[in-house]
This record gives C-alpha cells, structure tokens and sequence, in this order.
C-alpha cells in the first residue's frame, strides 16, 4: 500500500464537516487499513478510500462496507456486555490514558501542520507604515 497514491484530508470532504474532521477520518481509515487484526471487508474499505479508488461517500453506501461495519460494532457491544465491573473499570482506564495520548499526538500534528505559516514574518502590518508610532 506504500507504493499507492494516498488520498489527502482534503479529498474527505465531501463527507467531514470540517478540515479537522477529515483530517482524524483519514487517520481512522489508516489505522484500519495498517491494522492485521481488522481484515475482511472493513480493512478492504479502508485501503480502497485511501488509494482513492473508492470515494468515502461511496464506501458508506455500499453493502457489503457497510455491514462489516456494523458487524463490528455488534461484536464491540456483545464483548461490553460481558464484560465485569473490574474489566470495565480497566478498560476505562485505558480508555483515558489512550485518549490523552491521542490528544497529544493530534496537537502536535496539529502544531506542525498550522505553526509554520503562523510564525512568518513577511514585512510590516498595513496601516502601521512599518513603524511604531506609540507615545
């Protein structure tokens, strides 16, 4: 798959709300895509979005994609189900410390994907003639 075109954020969004949006979709879908334990038709799904030989509005309507999906959803939901009080503590715990860290991973990728341009200097503000003029 390394040697494929990737999709970009930007080709998200005709289904993301927003630049960040379609930023962590393409994200999830790599996940999916680079993950041995997903296979079948969600890890299918995944690499045809991302190589762009599918788009993602078609992918959510196609039937196969989007039973898979749901098949996973229902095995995520049996497994809650029978989980204990002390297993569902644990994976809340988990949960968190995940979260954090994806948190900071995304402000980072956030910092060097909107920093740079931020911090340019390129000359005077207009209306200031390039001077301070405070007294």
């Amino acid at each position: 798959m390394s040697n494929e075109r990737q999709i970009q954020d930007a080709d998200l969004m005709d289904v993301a709300q927003d630049p960040e949006q379609a930023h962590r979709l393409r994200k999830a879908l790599k996940t999916l895509a680079e993950n041995p334990n997903v296979g079948g038709p969600l890890q299918e799904m995944a690499k045809e979005v991302l190589a762009g030989r599918i788009g993602m509005k078609e992918a959510i309507q196609t039937p196969t994609y989007m039973d898979a999906i749901g098949d996973r959803i229902g095995e995520i939901r049996h497994a809650a189900e029978n989980q204990t009080m002390a297993e569902r503590e644990e994976s809340r715990e988990k949960f968190a410390a995940w979260q954090k860290q994806q948190d900071e991973q995304e402000d980072k990728e956030r910092a060097e994907r909107d920093g740079p341009s931020s911090q340019l200097v390129t000359g005077p503000r207009r209306g200031r003639g390039g001077s301070s003029h405070r007294n």
